[in-house]
């Protein structure tokens, strides 16, 4: 007996193919027919849609996804018990687990009541990236909120569901919701989540030491941001250059540059470091750097260096990269982690091994060998250090003008996190009132949001260097997995912004943040909807709407790979307004998208997009959508 026929046997063991006697229209590809007047559910087809809901399952695991998972079926409450007693803290950040008896109305404002039968919890503080419904005919309204909010669902479905609401779940797994069935549901979800967190340990066996130390540091991370505040400058309020090219020169003569080039693209299944992707008009994110530097030295006459600073297994990478760039005026410097561009500071370490660095790390290494020193000799003042992959960055002669005229020892360049926070006059902030990382749900929560990129004097570095005030912490080695982060914003003491005396921020254009973290983003950024002309990124002005449109293709799209595969030519999106892609889809050449487009095959069903079609406000399951 083939393993194949054990699953399928175990699965009518269940009575998970007794569907019920009415059967929609829409459901008559997942049966037999009927037998004594009762729907008969494929099995096989049962399989596949099982295999694939825990496929996207698996991977949201893989990427710390957060789960909700939703019941009011008295029956099941001892298997959902179960269930989260023993995955309840699966999440190698967080060891929350959503089970809430109601809807997603209250999310943003954690409740408990009491209703007739039992108590009630609405307890998620964030939205869910995932949720999973067994009793999904009571659950109509929770469906219809998750697919305004574009959170996939994985749902088990009978053959009464009406379309409506089966057109809504992202992965529907056709089956008898028999007692029997449910936990065998539950069992393979707990399952799937265990590996994956047993997976996750066995590649970082230190992780749940550093979980607990994480939280130590968050606690005083928090301590530390209220404490400390910082004046925002409008972009428009900076000083204006010089008139004369001569001084422009003598400004930009003082700058250097500096990409920590730690960001790895495993997330996208790319081994080398993301800023070496090709992002926009064959264009890597270095390559924009540099070509962006070369434009001011070849306008202004100056010299301005860059020093880019690799790991172990981004270095080799990079170079190849750069080779094109050997006969450029721009002055590269390259220079590994525990390395420096003059001396190694660092013993030999394996390639598995990694030191994780803070921005005080990225200070120290500076003066290790006597680079800070050799900076400031050759007249060199400030140092624009870019921390992580914001494609859109400018560097911007306008900000280093501002700082030298005011003798400002630190500048962190943020963005408004909604066009309505616009900043107009200087204002005052908290810390903790700025988005640290950008994560997207962390925009209705903020008013503005850290670019990464700040500019600080070299001389205030030397001086907390040489008081001791930016002290080295112990080097921490650990296995590199994909939850490493690799460039941390904190020393020990909380954030290195707190050492500074005079410190400012600049609020830049919305149009100079745009973080490149997955397909989605390349997308965005390989479509008809961005050029790049000199390093720097342009949006196409026949574009109306002031925002951008929001992406988010599934699973089957995270890898590079596919990613280039399930599309023939990137679509035109400069009409879109929001694109969902859910399961098996291919995309043709010269397609073009408007509006709201939701495009979501069926599970175990291959749904190809034609060449040419124009789509505009559709949701498309298969072929015969496209058409009408």
């Amino acid at each position: 007996m083939t393993i194949h026929s054990v699953v399928i046997q175990k699965l009518l063991s269940t009575n998970a193919h007794i569907g019920r006697q009415v059967v929609t229209h829409h459901f008559k590809e997942y049966t037999y027919g009927l037998r004594n007047k009762m729907a008969i559910i494929d099995s096989d087809k049962t399989l596949i849609c099982m295999r694939s809901a825990f496929n996207f399952i698996s991977c949201l695991a893989r990427q710390n996804g957060r789960f909700m998972f939703i019941n009011t079926n008295p029956l099941f409450d001892e298997i959902f018990d179960l269930m989260t007693k023993k995955v309840g803290c699966y999440s190698p950040s967080s060891s929350s687990l959503w089970r809430t008896g109601g809807f997603l109305t209250n999310s943003n404002s954690p409740k408990k009541f009491r209703s007739r039968n039992k108590k009630l919890c609405f307890g998620p503080t964030q939205p869910p990236d995932c949720i999973v419904i067994v009793d999904t005919e009571s659950k109509s309204s929770v469906i219809d909120e998750a697919f305004k909010l574009q959170i996939p669902i994985v749902a088990l479905v009978d053959s009464a569901m009406p379309l409506h609401t089966f057109s809504r779940i992202a992965y529907p797994i056709p089956v008898n919701p028999s007692v029997q069935f449910v936990y065998l549901f539950c069992n393979l979800i707990t399952k799937t989540l265990l590996l994956e967190k047993k997976n996750l340990q066995l590649s970082n066996p230190k992780i749940d030491d550093r979980e607990e130390a994480t939280k130590i540091e968050d606690n005083k991370r928090k301590n530390n941001l209220a404490k400390v505040g910082i004046t925002v400058m409008p972009y428009d309020k900076l000083a204006p250059l010089p008139e004369d090219i001569e001084d422009t020169k003598k400004l930009l003569d003082k700058l250097v540059i500096l990409k920590v080039n730690h960001d790895s693209g495993r997330n996208m299944d790319f081994e080398n470091p993301k800023s070496t992707i090709d992002i926009c008009d064959g264009q890597t994110f270095l390559d924009m750097i540099v070509n962006q530097i070369e434009t001011l030295n070849s306008k202004y006459g100056c010299q301005v260096p860059l020093l880019i600073f690799d790991k172990d297994d981004t270095h080799d990478s990079t170079l190849k990269v750069l080779e094109k760039y050997s006969e450029s005026s721009v002055d590269v410097r390259t220079f590994k982690q525990g390395e420096d561009p003059e001396l190694t500071f660092g013993g030999h370490r394996s390639k598995e091994e990694v030191h994780t660095f803070d921005d005080g790390d990225i200070f120290r290494s500076l003066m290790i060998g006597g680079t800070l020193d050799l900076l400031l000799s050759q007249g060199k003042e400030y140092i624009l250090v870019m921390k992580s992959d914001n494609v859109a960055t400018i560097v911007d002669p306008n900000i280093i003008n501002h700082l030298m005229i005011n003798a400002i020892d630190y500048c962190m360049e943020v963005t408004p996190s909604h066009s309505s926070n616009l900043i107009l006059t200087p204002m005052n902030f908290k810390l903790q009132e700025i988005a640290r990382n950008q994560d997207k749900h962390l925009k209705d929560k903020f008013k503005l949001i850290d670019t990464t990129n700040m500019w600080v004097s070299l001389r205030a570095i030397k001086r907390l260097i040489d008081t001791n005030r930016l002290k080295p912490k112990k080097p921490s080695i650990s296995k590199e997995n994909d939850y490493d982060q690799t460039l941390l914003q904190e020393t020990n003491a909380g954030p290195v912004v707190q050492f500074f005396d005079n410190v400012i921020g600049v609020s830049t254009p919305e149009s100079r943040f745009l973080p490149f973290d997955a397909t989605s983003d390349l997308l965005l950024l390989q479509s008809d909807l961005y050029t790049c002309r000199a390093g720097v990124l342009s949006r196409n002005p026949a574009r109306s709407n002031p925002l951008n449109p929001v992406i988010d293709l599934g699973p089957e799209f995270e890898k590079i790979g596919d990613f280039q595969s399930r599309f023939k030519s990137i679509p035109s999106i400069i009409g879109l307004d929001s694109l969902t892609v859910r399961g098996d889809v291919w995309f043709g050449a010269n397609i073009t998208l408007k509006g709201h487009v939701t495009i979501a095959a069926k599970a175990g069903l291959k749904l190809e997009i034609p060449d040419g079609v124009v789509i505009e406000n559709k949701e498309i399951n298969d072929p015969a959508d496209i058409q009408k």
